[in-house]
């Protein structure tokens, strides 16, 4: 056991409480930023969304281009075998003659496939437009949000650095090695490492103690930790 005195377990008390109410705001604030990171969340899937639809409009106004071009091509190739049905005989004339026929059907299922295109395209770009200008309001609006959320919390920001400079020195009048127990209870139990017991009863985890351990509470000659919950012990004799 670590040996403690009466003045130790009261600058223990003392930074428990204000490890409390650092672990209290830094939980507040944590809110905070999962608040923020939220919004930031919803902006990123929106953009996520635009990025597709641009995608997308990439891909159909590809599909104008290339069907554009297949029908200037397949023009070309009508053009030049109509000039070619002057200077053939009467064999070849008649397999030019299904070569445009051919040429001619396969113009108006390019020029439909490229009005259907240009079609989707314009629907896509109209849509595109839309919603990059919903995602510079939606980028305001969160902007502002954020902005509002910081400044409720600000105070909150202020209260943090000024308890963990009164932790800080609270902890700079205790003694290593009960500061050092004291770090690492507080670690393992989200930030409480000092409890009160009060008739036998641990108010860390309300568990009942043995009544000679709690004698040696109520002494305060070494450092006690509940057997159950590893916190460290103290005892407040009532005023009578």
């Amino acid at each position: 056991m670590i040996d403690i005195t009466k003045a130790e377990v009261n600058i223990l008390v003392q930074l428990q409480r204000a490890e409390t109410e650092t672990v209290q705001i830094e939980l507040f604030l944590n809110g905070v930023e999962k608040e923020k990171s939220l919004l930031e969340s919803k902006k990123a899937d929106f953009q996520a969304a635009l990025d597709k639809l641009k995608n997308d409009f990439d891909i159909i106004n590809k599909a104008c281009v290339d069907a554009g071009l297949e029908i200037k091509l397949n023009d070309d190739r009508i053009e030049k075998s109509s000039e070619n049905l002057k200077k053939v005989n009467s064999k070849d004339y008649a397999v030019l003659l299904r070569e445009i026929d051919n040429n001619k059907k396969r113009r108006d299922t390019l020029e439909n496939l490229y009005l259907k295109n240009l079609e989707e395209k314009e629907t896509q770009e109209k849509m595109l437009i839309e919603q990059e200008q919903l995602l510079v309001q939606l980028t305001q609006q969160i902007r502002s949000q954020q902005e509002e959320i910081d400044r409720k919390s600000e105070a909150d920001r202020e209260r943090l650095e000024e308890h963990r400079l009164q932790r800080q020195q609270i902890a700079g009048k205790l003694n290593p090695h009960l500061l050092s127990r004291f770090n690492e209870i507080s670690q393992a139990s989200g930030g409480i490492a000092v409890v009160e017991v009060r008739d036998e009863v641990c108010r860390g985890c309300f568990m009942n103690i043995p009544p000679q351990l709690y004698i040696e509470v109520r002494r305060c000659t070494s450092m006690i930790q509940c057997p159950h919950c590893n916190k460290i012990l103290y005892h407040i004799e009532a005023v009578s």
